[in-house]
């Protein structure tokens, strides 16, 4: 119950720190951690921000509203086209897992020396439904992602809806999620963003660790492979979106555990 208080108070304390602090030893602690208390120690997971009360309560309220509206009209994501943009890049390292090969217990760890993002870059945007892609373009090289080109983007989606998604357009009955209107999105929450969660870490997996010499060749690839990703992942990715505001309701606005996105800065 000692080593029970200690720890409830100070999460952060050692092994050692214990022992010396409650005078058990090193041996007796560690098995009163692992065996009777259930506890391993851990780093404190990377989220992309410490939440306040209000923004926990912004992330509830959102999801909450957003299920109900599920709820309430079950063909809701027929209707939904969601999107944001990107840089994609002429070089973007490997991830660790990406890069990692297997070796006997006698063989050296493989190195690797520390590589960096290319400076040549292109920013892309991408708009899609359950059904796949309904529009993407690349920005001028140069180009500042303001208000006056943001509507030129949406007129060219509008335009887009018209050609391939004609039984919506004559409806008039779809819903732009892309933190504007209709179908809300609360503010750092990339855990409730479909861009975030699976499109744009679908799209950079395979483009990790190639060399693009130019921008239209990371156009060309990038291009290809999101064009390539197949119509039944898309329905799936809308399906998870459910289930993450499920999952942000169940954990009270917090980000919820178990979640692996990837929260570098673009």
């Amino acid at each position: 119950e000692r080593v029970r208080a200690a720890i409830n108070e100070n999460r952060r304390l050692t092994v050692r720190e214990l022992e010396e602090d409650l005078g058990i030893p090193k041996s007796s602690v560690c098995n009163i951690l692992h065996e009777d208390l259930k506890m391993n120690r851990v780093s404190a997971k990377f989220v992309p921000r410490l939440l306040t009360e209000d923004q926990k309560n912004c992330r509830l309220e959102i999801a909450q509203d957003n299920l109900d509206l599920i709820k309430s009209d079950p063909g809701l994501f027929k209707k939904v086209i969601t999107g944001d943009e990107s840089w994609v890049y002429g070089y973007d390292p490997e991830t660790k897992a990406q890069s990692s090969q297997w070796k006997t217990r006698e063989e050296q760890r493989p190195k690797k020396a520390r590589q960096s993002r290319s400076n040549v870059k292109t920013m892309l945007t991408v708009f899609f439904d359950q059904d796949g892609v309904v529009h993407h373009e690349y920005a001028p090289r140069g180009q500042t992602v303001n208000k006056e080109y943001y509507l030129e983007v949406l007129r060219r989606l509008r335009d887009a809806v018209r050609r391939k998604r004609p039984e919506l357009w004559t409806s008039r009955d779809w819903i732009l999620h892309h933190d504007i209107n209709q179908l809300r999105q609360p503010p750092y929450s990339p855990d409730i963003a479909p861009c975030d969660f699976w499109l744009f870490p679908k799209l950079k997996i395979p483009l990790k660790g190639k060399r693009f010499d130019d921008v239209e060749q990371i156009k060309q690839n990038a291009t290809k492979d999101l064009l390539a990703i197949p119509q039944n992942e898309f329905k799936e990715c809308f399906r998870k979106w459910e289930e993450r505001w499920n999952k942000v309701v169940a954990c009270g606005g917090e980000y919820f555990e178990g979640d692996q996105i990837a929260i570098a800065a673009e």
